[in-house]
């Protein structure tokens, strides 16, 4: 299934390609996608697993925005004999800068978008971001004795709270490739993003050692624009 999911969005971001434009005229823009999660938690042995996005950006400009986004997926791990799964839930509020707003662009949006060349415009919407929010544990976990007493030995303890909230901070690297020309710019995007979150707790997988635990998440997905600007 989920690779029949990124075969799909592969054959739009082909088809996008040659009518790729500046990132959208419109302010508001919702977005779904889905991909891969992975962990990086004591349990090193990583597996990774199914995980989707729902978001919503407000552009302060073409190339900067803010916006608020939810994920639930799944973090899994083992090793020493022992595996841990966290069906998780995660929000966080987060805003974004690309590289448009650096390339001395024409002040008039529309003299940008008939001047640019395919590549400049898909240079431009290459973005970092940053954010903050909150996750929500959902945690079952098989600890073999022997590796229990390693940990409690080295300092380390067990959570009992597997339901636990805690705060995360994402960061974020991509690209949006908008397609579909409108009069007022395009409306449709094809989106390529890493979220690399920490956290602020080493409970990810139950298990409290020396580090905070961190995930990883690879997405694909699609945006659409709403609204015109006044």
């Amino acid at each position: 299934m989920t690779k029949k999911i990124f075969c799909s969005f592969f054959v739009l971001v082909c088809l996008g390609i040659g009518t790729v434009s500046a990132q959208f005229s419109k302010p508001v823009s919702l977005g779904a996608g889905a991909g891969v999660a992975y962990n990086l938690t004591d349990l090193a042995n990583v597996e990774a697993k199914f995980a989707f996005y729902g978001e919503a950006d407000y552009l302060i400009n073409p190339f900067i925005s803010i916006g608020l986004r939810g994920e639930k997926g799944t973090l899994s791990g083992n090793g020493y004999n022992s595996d841990f799964e966290n069906r998780y839930f995660a929000g966080n509020l987060n805003g974004k800068v690309r590289l448009g707003q650096f390339m001395g662009h024409a002040d008039n949006y529309s003299y940008y978008t008939l001047q640019s060349n395919t590549f400049s415009r898909i240079l431009s919407n290459v973005y970092v971001g940053a954010g903050a929010g909150l996750v929500k544990n959902r945690i079952k976990r098989n600890i073999d004795p022997m590796y229990a007493d390693g940990i409690i030995n080295q300092g380390g303890e067990f959570s009992e709270d597997l339901g636990e909230i805690h705060f995360v901070v994402p960061l974020n690297v991509g690209v949006d490739i908008p397609f579909g020309r409108t009069l007022y710019g395009p409306q449709w995007a094809i989106n390529v993003n890493y979220q690399h979150t920490l956290t602020t707790n080493d409970n990810l997988d139950g298990i409290k050692n020396k580090n905070n635990d961190q995930y990883g998440f690879v997405s694909l997905g699609v945006k659409y624009a709403l609204f015109n600007r006044k």
